[in-house]
């Protein structure tokens, strides 16, 4: 009995440091997937209303509420598995991260091939936010912080916004902001401290030219695509950053099941 119970402590090859390190590391995420769930069904039932939840495809609240139940049920299995050495729950663990980077490395690999597809389908997804742009503050102020930082206007260009009811452009339309654009377009003044709404009134009867001087006529589409090849590295950098957790996720618990795995045959011996 004694000889029995020396060889199993002999053979013992689980790290307590990789243990309780993925323990820890799953944990993290399992809180974050319940922060995302708690945001997602906030939203959803805020905006149980609203128009805007009609315009695309799939529901924002959605996306957030499913992506933080896959999260919740993957780092379930990641701290119980690791917590309990439990190999059928790391093994599910390994496997759904995996998927997961497959997934996202997939959606990658055709994003770059199908580039075109993929700015058209931008294109629409904006389009949909510029023609409900004043139904939803949140949409508004998106809008507003995309066009301010990358000092653009519109996605082709500062014409788009005629697909706005209020800034149309066409002589039937009774708005008051009939061919402006949002102040989002406008370029800043120095030292101005108020900002003026109403600079980007009639800009849309301007020709480029003329339009440059009050506004970013240039469309965000175009600035986007320029902003990631002048910042290539940036981009590299942020998606490794969103993979390199996985990976590591992936790393960490094969070695704890290999681990457990040689404890379980060295206890047969």
């Amino acid at each position: 009995m004694d000889g029995t119970l020396s060889r199993v402590e002999t053979f013992s090859f689980v790290n307590p440091w990789i243990r309780y390190f993925l323990f820890f590391f799953s944990f993290l995420f399992w809180v974050f997937s319940l922060l995302i769930v708690a945001i997602g069904v906030y939203a959803k039932v805020e905006k149980a209303t609203d128009t805007v939840r009609d315009t695309f495809l799939i529901d924002p609240a959605v996306i957030l509420i499913v992506v933080g139940v896959v999260m919740f049920f993957i780092t379930f299995c990641g701290c119980i598995g690791a917590l309990r050495e439990n190999i059928h729950l790391l093994k599910t663990f390994s496997f759904s991260l995996m998927l997961v980077f497959l997934v996202l490395l997939t959606i990658a690999i055709l994003g770059f091939f199908y580039s075109d597809q993929t700015r058209d389908a931008l294109g629409k997804f904006v389009k949909n936010a510029i023609v409900h742009y004043r139904d939803d503050l949140d949409l508004q102020n998106l809008l507003d912080y995309i066009q301010k930082e990358f000092k653009c206007c519109g996605w082709n260009n500062y014409t788009d916004w005629s697909w706005n009811l209020y800034f149309n452009c066409s002589q039937l339309n009774p708005s008051s902001e009939r061919c402006a654009v949002p102040y989002s377009c406008c370029t800043p003044i120095p030292g101005e401290v108020v900002i003026n709404t109403m600079c980007g009134f009639g800009v849309q009867t301007q020709k480029y030219v003329e339009a440059t001087k009050t506004i970013y006529p240039m469309g965000c589409g175009d600035r986007a695509v320029g902003w990631m090849e002048s910042h290539l590295l940036l981009v590299g950098a942020l998606a490794l950053g969103v993979n390199l957790p996985m990976i590591a996720g992936i790393v960490l618990s094969q070695i704890l099941i290999s681990q457990i795995q040689g404890e379980i045959n060295s206890t047969l011996l």
